[in-house]
């Protein structure tokens, strides 16, 4: 591997700003807080957060900052739980360029609408209204769009999701730049459609949608969406899980990348929409639960759309501490969560210059306090009623048998029971589900003296695992404030999150929970991706090392070394580990 110069940071700075202009080459802390700084957790610092306008532009950055021996952190909508699109604190040893891809918006839909392209500032919520005209769906609906989550972040991270039949964001499709092991820089067109030859060419031409169907091919041996999933799912007596992060059967380029190569574009499968029925079940056996599920994916000619759990806990939390993101959502949709996330952001960085930590949360909180309660009457309920709540959301020509099983089976049961949600119930319970992942950061902010932070796992549990429900040790569960318990149960995938007690060490407590996880033979992190949080399997990490040998791209994800071409190097630490408190 040859040595790579290091271009003087004034120097570098101006070819920067010469391609994208000097707008759009953010420097300072204040400036460049929002960018560096994860949704959920980690921050660190960077050289320049540059924000191209054009896939060219994009090119001609990541050209400047390679040539100039510098680390190149790739983020879009910067909206992962495990700081996995930001820098981990200060211990590098080169300085980070971040390119932000959001002004590179674009959703090009091919093939009459059964695929679509998407270019790195495409979001999921973008996606899902481009594709509603056309009886369209992507891969993912609502969950990670409502708060602007981007499609190719998606694809790098092998996001899960709730929709059942269509699991992890997957493809074989796309256009992306890797730096080979001689340093130098190359522009890799997967894509599967004709667009030129140099980089300049076939980025312009994208860009511009100068393409047509004929140049689109359809290659059998590379697939636009997970298409062995639903066989997978249905596969309950298996003792593996069904999806998680390290498969190495669905790692593949830029899927599960991790930011380890420069996306440009990716091409995916879309999907029809379909009527559907909610039924709402409650109940306080987890059997109960456990056969529904079974039955479900077994028994019915078409797999469920969806299947949401939310323990009462979890529920409780969301209900209050999840409400301002429930209402907006409720009356603005999900197209105006990112703007609202990011005045968010200016305005705590505002108050923090002046010492001052947590002030929109504690009003926004109060202010929410005082409205009414917005869940319908009969979640209320339930939730009174049972400790255990599971979604369920069908095709319509399911729905009959779904009845018909839920009748029998609950029929006179002293632990359970159901209801079918009218349209109003139904939209409301599924986003009240998705309200809850947010609510414990919210939690945590406006309850500091009491709150030391929050260790959250994403955990793939075995499909035939009947023991579901955790059961911790009496020296863990003291330690916890709250325990919040929500996911995709149909695919037993399972978010977890702790509200650790002040005092208490959150890093020894996740250690000591990644034991737990181990004795049950679970996979974790499950659709989350690994970030600073988790550490990479060797099957991950030699996934990394191939795709990005000089270790330019993201380095230390994973917990895997940071140093250029994956050395070891000292760094200091930003939090536990690496960046994750805000109070460290």
């Amino acid at each position: 591997m040859s040595s790579v110069p290091q271009v003087p940071r004034e120097a570098l700075l101006a070819q920067l700003r010469s391609a994208v202009g000097a707008a759009h080459v953010l420097t300072g802390d204040q400036a460049t807080r929002r960018f560096r700084k994860g949704h959920r957790t980690g921050e660190g610092p960077v050289l320049a957060v540059v924000r191209p306008g054009t896939l060219l532009e994009q090119w001609k950055v990541l050209q400047a900052a390679v040539a100039a021996g510098r680390i190149v952190i790739m983020q879009a909508a910067n909206t992962g739980l495990t700081g996995g699109s930001t820098p981990d604190g200060a211990g590098y040893d080169r300085e980070i360029v971040l390119i932000n891809t959001l002004r590179i918006t674009g959703v090009q839909v091919i093939q009459g609408g059964a695929q679509v392209v998407c270019l790195p500032g495409a979001t999921l919520d973008r996606l899902e209204q481009t594709l509603a005209p056309l009886g369209r769906e992507p891969h993912s609906v609502i969950g990670s769009s409502c708060i602007g989550a981007s499609v190719l972040g998606g694809i790098c991270n092998n996001s899960g999701g709730a929709l059942v039949r269509r699991g992890p964001a997957y493809t074989e499709l796309a256009l992306y730049a890797r730096v080979k092991d001689d340093g130098t820089l190359e522009l890799v067109n997967h894509l599967g459609i004709a667009l030129g030859s140099s980089p300049e060419e076939i980025l312009a031409r994208l860009q511009d949608g100068r393409y047509t169907e004929a140049d689109v091919t359809s290659d059998p041996q590379r697939a636009a969406s997970d298409t062995r999933y639903a066989d997978d799912v249905r596969a309950v007596d298996e003792d593996t899980p069904a999806r998680f992060n390290a498969d190495p059967s669905r790692l593949f380029e830029a899927s599960g990348s991790a930011g380890k190569l420069c996306l440009f574009a990716v091409r995916l499968d879309t999907f029809p929409k379909e009527p559907s029925t909610v039924f709402y079940i409650g109940s306080n056996a987890p059997d109960d639960l456990t056969a529904v599920r079974r039955h479900l994916l077994t028994a019915l000619p078409r797999l469920p759309i969806a299947g949401e759990y939310i323990h009462r806990t979890a529920y409780d939390i969301g209900e209050k501490y999840g409400k301002d993101t429930f209402l907006l959502i409720d009356r603005f949709g999900t197209a105006r969560v990112p703007a609202a996330f990011a005045l968010k952001s200016r305005v705590d960085g505002f108050f923090e210059r002046l010492g001052l930590r947590g002030v929109t949360d504690h009003l926004l909180q109060a202010f929410t306090n005082l409205l009414p309660r917005h869940l319908p009457a009969r979640m209320g309920e339930w939730r009174q009623r049972y400790e255990h709540h599971l979604l369920v959301r069908v095709s319509n020509d399911t729905a009959d048998a779904t009845r018909a099983f839920l009748t029998q089976h609950f029929g006179g049961s002293p632990t359970g029971g159901w209801f079918e949600c009218d349209a109003e119930e139904g939209r409301k319970a599924f986003l009240h589900r998705f309200a809850i992942a947010g609510a414990a950061i919210r939690y945590r902010a406006v309850h500091r003296s009491a709150v030391e932070d929050i260790v959250a796992l994403d955990v793939a549990l075995r499909r035939n695992d009947r023991a579901w429900v955790e059961e911790l040790p009496a020296d863990v569960e003291r330690d916890t404030v709250h325990k919040l318990y929500y996911g995709h149960f149909f695919c037993h995938v399972f978010h977890q999150d702790y509200i650790v007690k002040k005092g208490v060490d959150p890093l020894a407590m996740e250690h000591r929970m990644w034991k737990l996880l181990d004795a049950r033979r679970a996979e974790y992190p499950a659709e989350h991706n690994v970030g600073h949080l988790y550490v990479a399997k060797p099957a991950l990490t030699g996934f990394y090392q191939a795709l990005d040998p000089t270790n330019t791209f993201n380095p230390g994800i994973g917990h895997t070394p940071r140093g250029r071409g994956w050395q070891e190097c000292n760094h200091a630490s930003g939090g536990w580990p690496k960046g994750y408190s805000e109070n460290a």
